[in-house]
């Protein structure tokens, strides 16, 4: 399933372009909630956040940026056995194991290092790959979350998934 010349990295300064790159795929784009067009700076931004509980990981193949996943522990006493996380996939590279490959890293992550109890995501209702990509890492429905956000100026719902250990 997963490819040996994929490898998975920290995300730092020097993957900055190829993020930026990534997300700014309108196909990418339409499946996260990021904002089409954004700058390198917005990245730089959110990574100079130098704090251990989140996690921030890229995917790679021969250098070329092909995935990138955020796991993030919540600060609040009350919810620090929780974590949110969100991925997008490279759509020449999506149903080729990338996801897989980030998802288990961070659940692994998630377990063993930063003893998450539950971990949550939201996913558009009709993102059906993701949904199945989600659920065979055992996360399951919680509930249909009504125009959610706005995709191709039409309102579209989510799914409120997570996963408890």
């Amino acid at each position: 399933m997963s490819d040996s010349s994929i490898t998975l990295e920290r995300f730092t300064e020097v993957h900055i372009p190829g993020v930026t790159a990534l997300y700014n795929d309108p196909a990418v784009t339409r499946q996260v909630l990021q904002m089409p067009f954004q700058s390198a700076e917005v990245w730089r931004k959110r990574l100079a956040t130098d704090d251990e509980r989140l996690l921030k990981l890229v995917a790679l193949h021969e250098g070329e940026v092909i995935g990138n996943l955020g796991l993030e522990q919540f600060t609040r006493v009350r919810r620090a056995h929780c974590g949110s996380l969100g991925m997008g996939v490279a759509v020449a590279w999506q149903g080729k194991g990338v996801g897989s490959m980030l998802l288990a890293a961070a659940l692994d992550v998630a377990d063993n290092w930063m003893n998450l109890r539950r971990v949550e995501l939201t996913v558009y209702a009709d993102n059906e790959a993701a949904i199945g990509l989600y659920r065979k890492f055992g996360f399951e429905t919680e509930g249909l979350l009504r125009d959610y956000a706005v995709r191709d100026g039409r309102w579209v719902d989510t799914l409120a998934m997570a996963r408890l250990r």
